[in-house]
């Protein structure tokens, strides 16, 4: 990594969307780092993958649910970074690491609905705040919603009703970061084949039908219909767009 390069930090790097998205990010000439929670292989898998592209990587195990975790895995990145480029600053971070929760209103536990805000409204508020003194000005976030917070499909309230949290905090943050030109965007992908949530977008196909169906495209979402505009919002061409919620769902449920 140079200091010329601007760096962007994923979190849940390893594999999906998050993986697409850091393989766009480094076509576009960043540098990236990405975070894994379990398979330290997938993601050396992707460094190499990034580095096949002219880019420099590193991976970092991150649980982000673990906000005591957070201070120890910041200077570890900050630490490299310092050591590589002489700053220990970014100029990216996507809010992108989070697991599926199918469960209905009547059967869902306090662990789960626990664990589901820890991972996608908790670890991402204290996470941003962990990183704010090492984003350069004029950078950005980037958080990862979804169409459930637009439309409700039984089961998944507490999912889309953290998501929903998140791209009103991605609001706060675009107007509480402004004076230091760092742009906040919050990005809703549809229904996406992945092995999120088990993959049963991607591999049953009765879900996959029924969310081509109620799409404007007529089909489910794949990895790069999200990873491309992930890395736009990481360009000087979206230097303008702040504050938003982009939503690429194909147009479901229009």
């Amino acid at each position: 990594m140079n200091t010329k390069t601007k760096i962007a930090l994923i979190t849940g790097g390893s594999r999906g969307l998050g993986k697409n998205a850091a393989l766009k990010i480094a076509q576009k000439g960043l540098d990236v780092i990405i975070t894994y929670k379990n398979s330290s292989e997938e993601a050396d898998a992707v460094v190499r993958e990034i580095k096949a592209l002219g880019q420099n990587a590193a991976a970092y195990q991150l649980d982000t649910r673990d906000v005591k975790s957070f201070d120890t895995f910041v200077k570890n990145i900050t630490d490299h970074l310092k050591t590589e480029t002489g700053s220990p600053n970014i100029d990216f971070l996507i809010n992108n690491a989070g697991t599926a929760l199918y469960a209905p209103i009547m059967e869902t536990t306090e662990e789960q609905f626990d664990d589901t805000i820890n991972i996608h409204f908790k670890g991402v508020f204290f996470l941003t705040q962990k990183m704010l003194p090492f984003i350069n000005d004029g950078g950005g976030i980037i958080n990862i919603s979804s169409g459930l917070a637009r439309f409700a499909l039984p089961g998944s309230s507490v999912y889309g009703s953290m998501k929903a949290g998140v791209e009103m905090l991605t609001k706060y943050m675009a107007k509480e970061l402004g004076p230091r030109k760092i742009k906040a965007n919050v990005i809703a992908p549809g229904a996406i084949e992945t092995d999120f949530g088990g993959g049963r977008t991607r591999d049953d196909q009765n879900v996959n039908s029924m969310v081509s169906n109620i799409t404007a495209l007529g089909r489910a979402g794949l990895p790069d219909d999200i990873g491309g505009v992930v890395a736009f919002l990481c360009t000087e061409d979206a230097g303008w767009i702040n504050g938003q919620r982009i939503e690429a769902s194909g147009g479901m449920f229009l």
